[in-house]
């Protein structure tokens, strides 16, 4: 992963972290999508939601009722949840997402764990899967909207991602 993809996953997480603390768990799932879709926003993010994944067949594309929730940036693909608890069904779902997308990155992001950083997993188009504690562990969640746009890194290549 780039470092600037590395960045912006890491205001993406901040982001959720705050919206986390604000409403807390308990809401419905497009309670936080609408919460996330504010605060990222507020952070110059660009963002898609409720992106239709048509499925590749034979040279033509089928609807086949795929939506990813939220595409940041035009990188990262976000998927949110409102569980008790996360399930590989939910990362093979995501990982279904980067695959069909031809996108490298992707955050699980469930807002049910009391504790958000718990509810946070990072996915690959690899198919190699780590948790949040690849974030660096001198980043400032709290103060993540302050960081610079990923934007301002320039393109990247699709071999860099």
């Amino acid at each position: 992963m780039t470092e600037c993809t590395e960045n912006l996953t890491q205001l993406i997480i901040g982001g959720a972290i705050e919206v986390h603390r604000h409403v807390g768990p308990g809401l419905l799932e497009s309670a936080y999508e609408e919460c996330l879709c504010h605060e990222l926003s507020q952070r110059g993010l660009s963002l898609r939601r409720q992106v239709d994944l048509p499925v590749s067949y034979k040279g033509i594309k089928l609807d086949c009722g795929y939506k990813m929730d939220l595409v940041v940036e035009d990188k990262v693909v976000l998927e949110l949840k409102a569980v008790d608890q996360l399930l590989p069904i939910h990362s093979a779902q995501l990982l279904t997402y980067l695959k069909l997308s031809g996108k490298r990155v992707g955050l699980l992001l469930n807002f049910h764990a009391p504790i958000l950083t718990k509810g946070i997993k990072r996915l690959l188009n690899d198919f190699s899967v780590s948790s949040v504690s690849s974030v660096p562990s001198g980043f400032d969640f709290k103060n993540s909207k302050n960081s610079v746009s990923p934007r301002l890194c320039g393109e990247e290549s699709a071999e860099a991602l």
